[in-house]
């Protein structure tokens, strides 16, 4: 399922013609004279640096009274960035998140339960809206309170779990902890928010006898359900009837082939309120060139391995934490959860790896085996200190994984 070009050039005059920050960043540029691909390549991207300049609406490209909702981005790194949406695109938004809950295998006998939370931020309202349009049982959680989670999980028998994959895991362990396995009727999970590693998804869905479904989206473009994994787990199908994706070098901007990893920009083509045209996203994929063997119509993404602004650099050597974890997945003995801190001692770059033990008498055998895989694979010398398993913070929203304190 191929776009064509003229769905583009529709999405990208109706940006020029209605958006003012549109007009702007095109100034001087003819887009009439856009009319393929390789034109359209030589377009600018926007960013959400660009988004937090145009705070608090100057993104929108419709009049006041066609606005039926805002969302927003947290803000935690600088400007919030708001996104208006009309009542199309609230409609063509659940109608994508259906589409994600029916790739994932729920219908409308299922029971879904929605721990993301509400509010201006995309995530719980779009579970929600999704799980009402495929007709299935809503049970709106909302984020945090752990043992009333617990209790509508047993009560109301939930057969599906929406939420972060640290908050998944932290009820796991609490479902494990509490000896309540036998009484939970879960079925599925569909996990997103947070990029996340073998390790955690292995122990989540070991604990609570699931399967586990990613689920792709960002404020900017609508939020959760642009994409979604499939029962083959090859990669996330995107709705490429609403989204034009693009793979580029980060660095350079230029366009990469199919199969290559790099950032992933996308341009909206059908969002009425905030159209996008070539927004980078940061987030580092590639775009899969071979059908899934699922036979869905619709392409897929790999897995997202990382962002272009998590990439840590220390001691001249550059890795991005997604490294980390696979590295950890390779080491007998291990949880999933770990925290990197970046100190300097004595005018020196020191990286502490901190770890959790399934098995604490295995303590010492974990450090040197931790310590001597980072060295081998990533290149540097560090610190390793091993602890019980549940020791490390876990969180009802996303974990903070990477603490740099440098002063050097």
């Amino acid at each position: 399922m191929t776009v064509d070009f003229n769905i583009i050039k529709k999405a990208l005059n109706y940006a020029a013609k209605n958006s003012g920050f549109y007009r702007k960043l095109f100034q001087g540029i003819d887009i009439g004279k856009i009319d393929n691909l390789k034109d359209f390549e030589s377009l600018p991207f926007s960013d959400k640096h660009d988004l937090r300049a145009a705070y608090p609406l100057g993104i929108q490209a419709v009049p006041d009274d066609k606005v039926v909702r805002i969302h927003a981005s947290s803000g935690t790194t600088g400007k919030s960035v708001i996104i208006p949406y009309t009542k199309k695109d609230v409609e063509d938004w659940s109608l994508m998140f259906a589409r994600c809950y029916k790739m994932a295998g729920i219908n409308a006998t299922d029971r879904v339960q929605i721990t993301p939370g509400y509010g201006l931020w995309t995530a719980g309202i779009g579970f929600q809206a999704g799980c009402e349009r495929l007709g299935a049982m809503a049970i709106p959680t909302g984020p945090g309170n752990t043992d009333r989670q617990l209790e509508m999980m047993v009560d109301l028998k939930s057969t599906v779990l929406c939420a972060t994959s640290s908050y998944a895991l932290l009820l796991a362990e609490e479902v494990n902890r509490r000896g309540i396995k036998d009484r939970i009727h879960l079925k599925r999970g569909i996990i997103g928010s947070e990029r996340w590693g073998d390790l955690m998804r292995s122990r989540i869905a070991s604990i609570l006898n699931i399967e586990l479904f990613d689920i792709y989206g960002l404020t900017e473009i609508y939020g959760p359900g642009i994409a979604i994994d499939c029962p083959c787990h090859k990669g996330m199908h995107y709705w490429n009837d609403y989204f034009y994706f693009e793979i580029i070098d980060p660095d350079t901007g230029k366009v990469l082939p199919k199969g290559e990893y790099g950032e992933l920009v996308i341009t909206t083509l059908k969002k009425e309120g905030a159209p996008l045209i070539r927004y980078r996203t940061h987030d580092l994929t590639r775009i899969i060139p071979d059908p899934c063997p699922c036979g869905s119509i619709f392409p897929t993404i790999d897995r997202i391995i990382g962002r272009t602004d998590d990439m840590i650099k220390i001691k001249g050597v550059s890795f991005y934490p997604s490294q980390i974890e696979s590295l950890l997945s390779e080491i007998k003995g291990i949880s999933s959860e770990y925290q990197i801190i970046i100190s300097c001692q004595e005018g020196k770059e020191v990286l502490t790896l901190k770890v959790e033990a399934t098995d604490i008498c295995a303590r010492d055998q974990i450090v040197s085996s931790v310590c001597n895989a980072f060295k081998t694979n990533i290149g540097i010398k560090i610190d390793c200190e091993c602890f019980e398993l549940g020791s490390l913070p876990r969180s009802e929203k996303k974990s903070k994984r990477v603490y740099d304190y440098r002063q050097c």
